[in-house]
């Protein structure tokens, strides 16, 4: 299969990358972005690309491929409803409707978060913007699915790009283990993320948004 991936370079999509690298049923990964990934491979091609509102520079170089995994985000702490929408909503949906344009039958699959509320109803602004977008991505395609993880252990040598993230994972990465054994609905690993969106990608599955425990358990059916 053939994978494009969007935010590769952070904590979440380094994993994902690497997984796709990996697998041997991924054939060939795009990677588009503002920087470079570092990364040598075989399988890997980038694109740079400035304006994530608008892929028409770029259109040529986006037909023929299997699935997009999603994986850019920000946090929207001390952001404005606008700043974070302009990035979680603006660039999702313009990436998602070049793609889905060229390549009908795509699978899409979007890194959410738990918390997520499609209903409109929270009073957490983060959480009703990815509820909306997770909407529009699931009506535009049969095919797009919501992964929302909870904690999410980065690839060894990653790190989270957002300070206050940063001091968190150092304290509790180490204790994944426990974690996993305590809380294993809660708790999973970059890796083992995009793990369960190629199993997704081959085999589809039966709910469209999957929680931290349904990423781990199609991740494992793929093992």
């Amino acid at each position: 299969m053939r994978i494009v991936i969007f935010g590769a370079t952070g904590m979440v999509g380094q994993g994902v990358l690497e997984a796709c690298l990996r697998a041997d049923a991924v054939t060939e990964v795009l990677v588009i972005g503002r920087s470079p990934t570092g990364r040598s491979h075989t399988k890997l091609r980038e694109i740079r690309h400035e304006d994530f509102t608008d892929f028409g520079p770029i259109a040529d170089q986006l037909t023929g491929w299997d699935a997009c995994l999603f994986c850019l985000g920000v946090s929207a702490l001390g952001m404005s409803e606008a700043d974070y929408r302009a990035i979680t909503v603006d660039y999702t949906l313009a990436a998602a409707r070049a793609l889905l344009a060229a390549n009908p039958e795509l699978t899409f699959c979007y890194v959410s978060g738990a918390g997520t509320d499609g209903t409109g109803k929270t009073r957490m602004m983060w959480a009703r913007v990815k509820g909306e977008l997770e909407n529009t991505l699931m009506e535009m395609s049969p095919n797009a699915y919501m992964f929302r993880p909870a904690f999410i252990v980065p690839l060894q040598g990653t790190k989270a790009k957002t300070k206050a993230y940063v001091a968190l994972y150092r304290v509790v990465t180490p204790l994944y283990p426990l974690l996993r054994r305590l809380a294993p609905r809660h708790v999973t690993t970059s890796l083992r993320l995009g793990e369960a969106m190629i199993q997704i990608i081959r085999d589809g599955a039966p709910e469209r948004v999957l929680e931290t425990a349904d990423i781990n358990a199609a991740a494992a059916r793929g093992d």
